[in-house]
């Protein structure tokens, strides 16, 4: 019985964020949600207290299944600098493989922001300690370190545009471009 009812609440919060990409935040029905799912109107409220609860959910379903592959590719490396360079990596791919997250991940709303902003933040907050940890260890002034954090997220999600609207192929050899190219940018003053 546990088993079926975590099943339900992870086809409610997958639904949830089919329901954000094609509504928005604002508009999210819960209703739609439940029609999606084949289940009464009042079947997500046994799993979620609210609209609020619900989205929050989704956000920490979200965070949860980049921290697992996080932990992953983690687990694979043992340098800063390559933690760094494959945790970049292996978001691009995340993004690539799990289109409908970055909904949530990119979402802009002013009530949702500032009820969820933190909850957000989590997805990178491992990275930005390898960052901060890295950055301290190889004596990088604080101008220096803006300017690599700025040019590896740029190299992520622009990327990740380049990926979508098919400038550039997705591939393995795409892959190590970037992968070269976040880890160049690492020996550059």
């Amino acid at each position: 019985m546990a088993e079926r009812i975590k099943n339900m609440r992870e086809v409610l919060i997958l639904a949830g964020i089919s329901e954000i990409n094609d509504h928005g935040v604002r508009d999210f029905s819960v209703r739609r949600v439940a029609q999606a799912c084949n289940v009464s109107c009042a079947a997500p409220y046994k799993h979620f207290k609210d609209k609020r609860d619900f989205i929050a959910a989704i956000i920490e379903y979200v965070n949860g299944q980049w921290k697992l592959r996080q932990q992953e590719v983690l687990s694979k490396v043992s340098t800063l600098r390559e933690q760094i360079v494959e945790v970049s990596v292996s978001y691009v791919q995340f993004l690539m493989e799990k289109p409908f997250f970055r909904s949530i991940l990119m979402l802009k709303d002013a009530e949702f922001d500032n009820i969820y902003h933190k909850m957000r933040g989590q997805l990178s907050s491992r990275s930005q300690q390898l960052e901060a940890d890295f950055f301290a260890g190889a004596g990088m002034d604080e101008k220096t370190q803006k300017r690599k954090l700025h040019l590896v997220r740029s190299l992520i999600f622009g990327t990740v545009f380049l990926f979508d609207t098919g400038e550039v192929e997705y591939n393995q050899d795409a892959l190590e471009e970037l992968r070269y190219n976040i880890d160049r940018e690492f020996d550059l003053p």
